[in-house]
């Protein structure tokens, strides 16, 4: 175990999963799932596809509702909470498939991430003056910095939709950045890029963990990016947990080989 593993491991808990369970109708999604998340670590979630891995980010940040089970961020039980209430109180998402305002701009898909942020009423942001002008000057001016963050800012005017689905993805995660969460949520962040746009966008992870300090979830299917980037993984199986540990030791543990090679264990 690294040394950063150990501090990780004795770190604060930010958030615990406590034996989920969520089923649909006869289909069990999440089955007695248990684990946590330290402050500060970059924690990967995998498992062969229809592991119920999305389901269980979709727990975690309100979408589902489990029949069993809870879920605490900083002390506090949010089982029952919804995804606006995730995201008021920290937590932030990026989705598998991109989910961003096709014909807005980049610019103005990230000032998204900040509506919950505004305090001015519509009646104010509908004159565009006083109050509410110098609020959004101040949202504008966070979100331009995340631009230049994430090296966006050649596309800063241009509709998402008319973007490579590589700096799509950058853009959502610069919107859930202008969020400012304490908790971030990456759902296959990844998927569909080439060699140069993986690389880049494990170095915008690992700056947003180390230089913001943000604590980060990620589902991925790829392995090496997984050994590389996260402090400790979570494995599951059919809705089952069957391995939690640093990643040298996941990658070696027979029954994960046994989950993705698909042998008896």
């Amino acid at each position: 175990m690294t040394d950063a593993s150990v501090n990780v491991a004795a770190g604060e808990t930010l958030l615990a999963v406590d034996g989920i369970s969520l089923r649909f109708g006869g289909v069990t999604a999440l089955n007695d799932v248990s684990f946590d998340i330290k402050r500060g670590e970059i924690r990967a979630i995998i498992g062969p596809n229809g592991a119920g891995k999305t389901s269980m980010l979709n727990v975690i940040n309100g979408f589902y509702h489990p029949q069993r089970g809870a879920i605490r961020f900083r002390g506090q039980n949010l089982t029952r909470m919804n995804p606006g209430f995730a995201a008021r109180n920290g937590i932030a998402r990026t989705f598998q498939n991109v989910a961003l305002f096709r014909g807005m701009t980049t610019l103005d898909n990230l000032m998204t991430g900040r509506a919950l942020k505004m305090n001015r009423g519509l009646f104010w942001q509908l004159l565009r003056h006083g109050p509410a002008m110098d609020e959004e000057i101040e949202h504008r001016r966070v979100v331009e910095d995340i631009i230049d963050f994430l090296e966006i800012e050649a596309i800063r005017r241009v509709p998402v939709g008319r973007l490579p689905y590589g700096l799509q993805k950058r853009v959502e995660l610069g919107r859930a950045l202008a969020m400012e969460p304490e908790l971030l949520l990456l759902d296959e962040p990844m998927t569909g890029m080439n060699l140069e746009e993986k690389e880049d966008m494990c170095r915008f992870i690992l700056e947003v963990n180390g230089q913001f300090g943000t604590t980060i979830a990620l589902i991925e299917h790829d392995m090496g990016v997984v050994m590389d980037l996260s402090n400790r993984v979570v494995v599951l199986d059919y809705g089952r947990k069957i391995a939690d540990d640093v990643p040298a030791a996941v990658k070696q543990d027979a029954a994960v080989i046994a989950a993705y090679l698909g042998v008896a264990g």
